[in-house]
């Protein structure tokens, strides 16, 4: 038995009434009557509500110390009788304080921990410290934890073993910046922390490890952003040996689909196997990679509906080679014309000229119906699936960021009209993505995902069809509209991948210097291999949907990759400097 505490302040339940019991923790918040006053005592584990009553001797001293001082209390659990709190596991009890011990005395908080509390973040983020005591972060970060533990259960009961990479290692000429480390005892040249443990992985499955797995820290010299936390992230790595793509999948399927099942707290959650989208098809339907499938509106090619349509502007655009979609939206068609007149403007301000629209309401069709022709109108509800009642909205342009502002388009409609349905987790691959794509301001031929991946079709693709046309064994896990995981089949024949970079303009010499550890040991036996590395900081964010990756991270950087509380990063002394052979270079 611990000299502090007997019970935690989460255990005691009605059949430990009677019993002289000893609680420790934080002084949540005190509610003084005259005659009782009621202590909410919080630790780790939960709250118990422990009372004093006004002749005893502790009564003063309880008013003199502040909410969350951390104490200890003595007593005999009582029963609450008629007050049973029923939202609370320790509501049937109170514990009946005899002693008091006074462990650390808190100051006047600078946040709150209690109750609502509007400090803004950098606030927050200065004293995490007290920000992590509150409900609801403490226990974001017991569900990271758990949901950690779970991921290490199935893949360990997958046959996966876990190893450690190299925290320090050599800067990657791709991806994101690397944080850079001067070494001391070789001047002048510098470590970079690891991007990912991408090499290392497949250097593992050379070696003949054949199933492994890491929790792995992650660090990226990229900007913040909602889902996105700057500095540092952490993923479940894995990489397994003789296996083709599907294999993989069954692997993930079970682990992040064992993971929803278990913490989806009464979502329904979408069963293996996951549906697999096609990259064009993603960016066709959904113009995204990254489709939210729990919104049901579908983008629709109309582009050979066009050219002769009576619809000028579009009917130009079309013959200069644009492309038309259309989204057919249920039951809007009745919508006030101001809608439209929003959409129209939300097109425009995005730059694709606006958004057209036909309604087919009741009193007769509107938007741009009157410039078409009543054959034109039919063939248009037919060929896109409208009924009465529905409206049809038209966007015209190319490329990607066309097709891009599609999806947003769609998404928009989603929220604004209250479709998409936000009880579920809809899990999907995106697969076949190009294994290169053409720089749309050069005209340049560049990898357009994982430049190690191997191209379908193998060498023989590479050297037989237009590099435009060629798709590698790329796959991304998606959920609810965001990137989950991506992986692929690994490119482990060095021809093939001295190939693959020549395509992209780079010559041998370039993969030698940059990817030479690599590359040098696949020249020495390498097995077919693939894998994946679902994120753990989104993984966790979309369980709890919070709209924010810091909270669900313990200390994360702020919006200018800053720790508030550590005051990281900071200066160093001229010494320091010297010992690394370094010097600042003033802007």
């Amino acid at each position: 038995m611990s000299i502090y505490r007997t019970h935690t302040c989460g255990e005691l339940r009605g059949t430990d009434v009677g019993k002289e019991v000893k609680l420790a923790g934080w002084i949540h918040r005190k509610r003084n009557l005259g005659n009782l006053c009621f202590i909410d005592l919080r630790d780790h584990y939960g709250i118990t509500q422990c009372v004093v009553d006004s002749s005893s001797d502790l009564f003063a001293k309880l008013n003199e110390v502040r909410v969350e001082s951390v104490v200890g209390f003595s007593g005999k659990v009582i029963t609450r009788g008629g007050n049973i709190n029923k939202d609370m596991p320790t509501g049937e009890i109170e514990l009946q304080v005899q002693d008091m011990e006074v462990h650390s005395k808190a100051e006047v908080l600078p946040i709150q921990v209690f109750g609502e509390d509007d400090s803004p973040e950098e606030l927050r983020l200065k004293y995490r410290f007290l920000d992590l005591r509150k409900e609801r972060i403490h226990n974001n970060i017991k569900l990271r934890s758990q949901v950690i533990a779970e991921m290490r259960r199935l893949m360990t009961e997958q046959g996966f073993t876990e190893y450690q990479t190299p925290i320090l290692t050599a800067s990657s000429p791709e991806g994101a910046r690397d944080f850079l480390v001067p070494s001391r005892i070789n001047p002048g040249k510098f470590y970079a922390l690891p991007q990912a443990p991408q090499q290392f992985k497949q250097l593992l499955m050379v070696s003949g490890f054949d199933r492994y797995f890491q929790i792995a820290p992650c660090f990226r010299d990229e900007d913040p952003r909602a889902d996105r936390s700057p500095g540092e992230f952490y993923q479940l790595d894995m990489e397994m040996s003789f296996v083709t793509q599907e294999d993989v999948f069954k692997v993930i399927e079970t682990t992040m689909g064992g993971v929803f099942n278990k913490f989806a707290n009464g979502k329904k959650v979408d069963q293996a196997p996951f549906i697999r989208i096609p990259f064009r098809e993603a960016m066709l339907k959904y113009g995204s990679d990254k489709p939210d499938l729990r919104n049901p509106l579908v983008i629709q090619d109309a582009t050979a509906l066009f050219g002769d349509s009576g619809f000028g502007v579009y009917d130009a655009k079309v013959k200069e080679g644009e492309a038309v979609r259309a989204i057919v939206v249920k039951a809007i068609a009745d919508k006030p014309r101001s809608f439209f007149d929003k959409l129209n403007d939300y097109g425009k301000e995005a730059g694709f000229g606006g958004i057209a629209y036909i309604a087919f309401a009741a009193e007769g069709a509107k938007g741009i119906a009157k410039l078409l022709t009543a054959e034109k109108l039919a063939e248009i509800k037919t060929k896109l699936g409208a009924a009465d009642g529905d409206a049809v909205l038209f966007m015209v342009g190319k490329g990607m960021q066309f097709a891009k502002f599609t999806g947003r388009v769609r998404l928009k409609l989603g929220d604004e009209l209250g479709l998409t349905k936000n009880d579920a987790f809809r899990l999907c691959w995106i697969v076949d993505f190009p294994m290169y794509e053409e720089n749309e301001e050069t005209g340049a031929v560049e990898f357009s995902h994982n430049p190690f991946s191997m191209p379908q079709g193998g060498m023989d693709s590479l050297l037989n069809k237009n590099p435009l046309d060629i798709l590698a064994y790329q796959y991304d896990l998606v959920c609810n509209g965001v990137e989950l995981a991506s992986g692929a089949v690994r490119n482990h024949q060095p021809e093939i991948m001295y190939k693959a970079f020549e395509i992209a303009g780079y010559d041998n010499s370039v993969v030698d210097n940059k990817f030479g550890g690599m590359i040098n040991a696949f020249k020495y036996g390498a097995p077919p291999h693939a894998g994946c590395a679902p994120g753990i900081d989104r993984t966790v964010m979309l369980l709890l949907d919070e709209p924010i990756i810091r909270d669900v991270i313990l200390f994360p950087l702020n919006g200018k990759a800053q720790d508030l509380m550590m005051q990281a990063p900071n200066y160093v002394t001229d010494k320091q400097l010297q010992e690394l052979h370094i010097r600042v270079v003033e802007e």
